[in-house]
């Protein structure tokens, strides 16, 4: 959630960097609105307390000097009741500003770049060379179904559109690669955790998913239990409401679970292959810093998954995105795409964003920093979406008989 405090006092900072950020104008006059209701509200509440703190003190003088006070409880009285009322409102008018605060996007980065949309971003540098093919390179789904890799029709005759099977080879690759993903995380210092794949309402609030983009999920019938569409979610909301010790930072997480999107603003984009699926396997990067360390965190994280591209020897790019393209809770994102011959263009394969205090003022998770409790910043990025990273190989290791070559690093995890 964005800084309350600032709204306060400098509405026109926050204005510009909410426009940069595309946000609908009737909202952000919505947001002013409620903003002055509620300051309203509170100095119509000081006003009535300080009349009270007087009166009080003159009913104790009166008392002393053993006078007739029976006017002034009366006045006493009434203005109780007055003062009572008053933090009714004000409660209510701080409810009202934080609900609408709750559907309010994170303000980017001055150094983000601005943009309307994907077009907009700038690319930082590609690493490696894509491979020069003397065939034409088959695009993934085929491969699959003519390596018996993946089948996409009992995928959906088991759900429905968007899902896929995966067998003998598919399945080791996938098996294969989550456990590399996880073991080079390790080695770079990230914890791996075991999550839970439901949450609950609370815990998609506090890192944004809620209450903006509630049509995108899988909602349990009949309780307040959602499938997650990201490991982010459990991950950092293991630290929900606590305070951390200062030297318990940066806490550096990685984490391995499968993810469920609706895709509901989707609708005819990558309906092929397994880009853009409702279930889906993503190992996950969650840091949580010290706000003077979350750039270099920040820049820790996108380089982990570019070395674990390069590792793959997958050629990939890395890209920072304009403001029309920044995600709902990020200030900041570096998005990496992998080259895909048989498309002959790079696709998103990971996303690494900066999300600074917003989700922690959101989720309530705080360190102890001298005497005073301070915001930690959250971080949280793809290490990496593995059907994509399945995709990628499929289509920068085949051959032209159709069949797949296995990176050398994965050998090892296939018991080849």
């Amino acid at each position: 959630m964005i800084d309350l405090k600032l709204l306060q006092k400098d509405f026109d900072t926050v204005n510009t960097k909410l426009m940069r950020k595309g946000v609908d104008a009737a909202l952000i006059e919505n947001l002013k609105n409620k903003n002055e209701e509620l300051k309203s509200a509170k100095a119509a509440y000081e006003t009535l307390q300080a009349d009270q703190n007087a009166m009080s003190k003159e009913f104790g003088q009166l008392m002393r000097e053993k006078k007739d006070v029976t006017e002034l409880k009366a006045k006493v009285d009434a203005n109780k009741l007055k003062v009572a009322d008053a933090i009714e409102v004000q409660r209510i008018k701080q409810e009202e500003l934080e609900n609408i605060a709750m559907s309010i996007p994170n303000f980017p980065d001055d150094s983000v770049p601005d943009g309307a949309d994907e077009n907009d971003n700038i690319e930082i540098k590609k690493v490696l060379t894509p491979r020069e093919f003397n065939f034409t390179p088959k695009e993934h789904w085929e491969l699959a179904e003519q390596n018996g890799w993946i089948d996409f029709e009992r995928g959906v005759k088991l759900a429905t559109s968007r899902f896929s099977v995966c067998f003998g080879m598919g399945a080791k690759l996938e098996r294969a690669l989550i456990n590399f993903m996880l073991n080079f995380n390790s080695k770079r210092g990230f914890d791996e955790v075991s999550v839970p794949a439901l949450v609950n309402r609370a815990a998609l609030e506090g890192t944004g998913q809620l209450p903006k983009f509630e049509d995108d999920l899988y909602k349990i019938d009949g309780q307040e239990l959602f499938l997650i569409p990201t490991a982010e979610v459990p991950v950092t909301n293991l630290y929900q409401d606590e305070i951390l010790n200062e030297d318990q930072l940066p806490i550096k997480m990685t984490a391995y679970t499968s993810c469920f999107r609706k895709e509901a603003g989707a609708a005819g984009r990558d309906t092929r292959g397994m880009i853009r699926q409702h279930q889906f396997h993503k190992v996950e990067l969650v840091a949580m810093t010290k706000p003077e360390q979350s750039d270099a965190m920040f820049e820790e994280m996108v380089a982990c998954a570019s070395d674990l591209l390069t590792a793959l020897e997958l050629p990939h790019r890395l890209v920072t995105l304009c403001t029309g393209d920044l995600g709902f809770g990020a200030a900041k994102t570096v998005d990496l795409e992998v080259w895909l011959p048989g498309q002959a263009t790079y696709r998103e394969i990971s996303s690494v964003s900066n999300t600074r205090d917003f989700q922690a003022r959101r989720a309530k998770i705080r360190f102890k920093d001298g005497k005073q409790n301070t915001l930690v910043h959250t971080l949280n990025g793809s290490s990496l979406a593995v059907g994509r990273t399945m995709v990628a190989i499929m289509e920068n290791f085949q051959n032209e008989d159709g069949s797949i070559d296995i990176p050398k690093v994965l050998k090892p995890y296939m018991g080849m």
